[in-house]
């Protein structure tokens, strides 16, 4: 029999790629899409050292209808697509908006168009937690109210649901599945695969791995007067192992015929460490000391959320099994697989 095909947009990117191993894993066909304005081709020979082969990758911009034609008509037959493709850095959408609306709005519009006119009706949407803004109460269940985003970002992702929303109200036949994540860190147990930032790190995780490593110089923890037990900013920080494997499991509901219009999930650990917590599980599971210092507050930060998880749990099936530790340890072991390759 076949394998289902997959198309994963985005998908050299860091969750993509780890979600394109987990689908071989799990039996699937994915079928890459990636312009490589946000991730590196490098990730393509991960894939292929973890999995044993090289996987299909169309070089193309998800914004170009007619590119996407010519993948789906190439390719005939796609059970589902898992769309990741998408700017993310909340700083650099504040200073161009534009950029972010027509990329992470017009590609979502261009693939859902294409999908309706050869007909693949099941979507995995990557969503985010930023649609939750800063939350009345924790944890934040997917009733929690939507709210103004704090960032262009965060506004693409509450868009993005938006359209998705009413497409399912006017009885189209897509059905999909929006993953809100939380703060996704770690890489593949095998180093050949990790989160690959561009320029300066956005992200916590890279920031600690670059300042050990030696890349910068020091690492800066922004505010330590919030109403948290250590006064650092509290966030619910899942593996990337585990979060491909959340789209693994939403593809297999998709497929299943389960999914009835649109369906919201959060991925999550359903526990919040804070910032401090998190450098601390990196010096215990590395052996490593962090230069750090605290400083001001950053503009736009929430101070503190995390998932609550019952949903995945009961609906999907699915929980978390990394730690934060390990999480921590697989990615120091990619910081330092990268500088083994820079040196050769």
């Amino acid at each position: 029999m076949a394998k289902e095909k997959i198309l994963v947009t985005g998908g050299a990117g860091y969750i993509g790629s780890h979600t394109v191993v987990a689908l071989i894993e799990a039996g699937y066909e994915p079928i890459i899409i990636d312009n490589f304005s946000n991730s590196e081709e490098s990730a393509l020979a991960g894939i292929a050292a973890i999995v044993g082969r090289s996987v299909p990758c169309h070089r193309i911009d998800c914004t170009d209808a007619a590119a996407l034609r010519g993948v789906f008509e190439q390719e005939q037959n796609i059970a589902g697509v898992i769309h990741f493709a998408a700017y993310k850095a909340v700083g650099e959408s504040v200073e161009q908006p534009l950029k972010y609306y027509h990329n992470n709005v017009g590609s979502l519009v261009a693939l859902l168009q294409v999908m309706g006119e050869f007909k693949v009706t099941n979507l995995v949407f990557s969503s985010s937690c930023t649609v939750y803004g800063i939350p009345e109460s924790l944890p934040v269940t997917e009733q929690t109210p939507v709210q103004k985003a704090n960032s262009p970002y965060g506004n693409t992702k509450k868009i993005c649901e938006e359209i998705l929303t009413d497409l399912a109200n006017s009885g189209s036949r897509i059905k999909s599945i929006a993953l809100r994540y939380f703060n996704p860190i770690g890489a593949h147990p095998s180093a050949k695969i990790g989160e690959l930032p561009l320029g300066v790190p956005s992200n916590l995780v890279p920031f600690i791995t670059q300042t050990a490593a030696g890349i910068r110089e020091q690492l800066t923890v922004f505010g330590d007067d919030y109403d948290t037990p250590d006064g650092t900013n509290i966030r619910d920080y899942v593996h990337v192992v585990d979060l491909a494997k959340a789209h693994v499991v939403a593809v297999e509901r998709m497929i299943g015929g389960k999914v009835e219009a649109i369906e919201f999930f959060n991925v999550g650990t359903g526990r919040g460490n804070t910032v401090l917590e998190a450098v601390q599980a990196f010096e215990r599971a590395t052996g490593e000391k962090l230069n750090y210092k605290i400083g001001p507050r950053r503009a736009g930060d929430v101070p503190k959320i995390y998932a609550d998880v019952t949903k995945a749990t009961e609906v999907l099936g699915f929980e978390t099994t990394s730690t934060l530790d390990e999480a921590m340890k697989s990615a120091w072991d990619w910081q330092l697989s990268l500088q083994d390759k820079s040196k050769k």
